[in-house]
């Protein structure tokens, strides 16, 4: 089934290389794809609410993603919830609150977040909890500039890149806003572009694009996206090591090899297709190639809803949202990957929104 959710750095890196780094920093085939579809399914964990089981039992979730460009999620108080611990994590730079909810990459916050996650006491979903706290870190690499509520600052009045890609971008947005660009009166479609990266659409999370805006404030602002991707990469490396190692202190482990990075840029420059599913294709075809990393097995398939996906699996549900008919509880769905990382989203929102953002001066909920 098609994938929906949110928005964030695509299924390529979230899935493709977080599955690769996993690997290369030394986790077995297993551990690595449950990080992978953990760190990819923060986008596409899009069912609210409370589950009820046909003999009376119940389990709630949360979302952890959802559209951008929704008017009906153009709820501040909601979005909150949503952006900021998974998608836009607050950098605490700047004067103003404005200025400090706003997504900086690899920020003070960021890094703590990591060592807190690093230093817990370990849990039954740990790498469920490990995908989801990797999302978050690496979109702080793409999303940096944009901020995780309704703000001025997500504005964007003006976008250039190659001829190609501003023209996809127009296309884009006049077809998700249904209006032309220069026809945006309505209040929900104002709202919804200053969500997130929502009025930039997809630009953010293209590995190789070079770009440039002009925000909310009307300030221009130049994007290299490359050099962060790898960054981010890389840092997700370390995270991992220090995971296996057993320590907090995951900016002292080793980066990753220098060869292993110029292969990875290079595979994230070679595809410059706007669709994610043909990029993460790519990594495939460059992995069993050995062009992307010296790993003996193909990337696992990845399957967001209905059948084969993790919720499948723990409830027997096949449909996307829960479907007309109760499913029956069994001890399977307390050791699934499904509840395992629906608790790990409960988890990883309860310690970013009422722990760590207050800690540095950051009341989002």
């Amino acid at each position: 089934m098609p994938r929906q959710g949110g928005e964030g750095m695509n299924i390529d890196f979230h899935y493709g290389l977080i599955y690769v780094v996993s690997r290369l920093a030394g986790m077995s085939p297993q551990e690595a794809g449950t990080i992978a579809h953990a760190c990819q399914y923060v986008d596409d964990a899009t069912t609210p609410g409370v589950l009820l089981f046909a003999e009376g039992q119940t389990y709630e979730r949360f979302v952890s993603a959802h559209s951008m460009l929704d008017y009906k999620n153009c709820e501040d108080a909601r979005d909150r919830m949503v952006w900021a611990p998974f998608h836009f994590l607050p950098g605490n730079e700047g004067q103003t609150f404005e200025d400090r909810v706003v997504c900086r990459p690899d920020s003070a916050v960021a890094r703590e977040m990591v060592k807190r996650f690093l230093g817990a006491k370990r849990k039954d979903n740990d790498l469920h909890h490990l995908g989801i706290l990797l999302h978050t870190y690496v979109d702080t690499f793409a999303h940096y500039g944009f901020s995780g509520t309704i703000s001025d600052i997500n504005c964007v009045a003006h976008l250039d890149g190659h001829d190609h890609d501003r023209a996809t971008w127009l296309e884009k947005l006049k077809a998700n806003l249904e209006v032309a660009i220069d026809e945006v009166q309505s209040a929900a479609v104002q709202l919804a572009v200053k969500v997130g990266h929502g009025a930039a659409l997809h630009f953010p999370d293209l590995p190789w694009a070079k770009w440039t805006y002009v925000n909310g404030k009307n300030e221009e602002v130049k994007r290299d996206n490359l050099p962060g991707f790898v960054a981010a990469a890389n840092m997700a490396y370390k995270v991992v090591r220090a995971f296996r190692a057993g320590t907090a202190d995951f900016v002292a482990q080793p980066d990753l090899p220098a060869d292993q990075k110029t292969l990875i840029e290079a595979v994230l420059m070679g595809c410059q297709s706007h669709d994610p599913d043909v990029r993460l294709a790519n990594i495939r075809v460059k992995l069993s190639d050995g062009a992307v990393a010296p790993l003996p097995e193909p990337i696992p398939p990845y399957v967001a809803k209905g059948e084969g996906s993790w919720k499948h699996k723990a409830t027997g549900l096949d449909t996307v949202g829960d479907g007309g008919i109760p499913p029956q509880w069994t001890q399977t769905f307390e050791t699934s990957d499904y509840r395992k990382f629906h608790d790990a989203v409960k988890e990883h929102r309860m310690d970013v929104t009422q722990y760590l953002l207050p800690e540095f001066g950051l009341r989002l909920a």
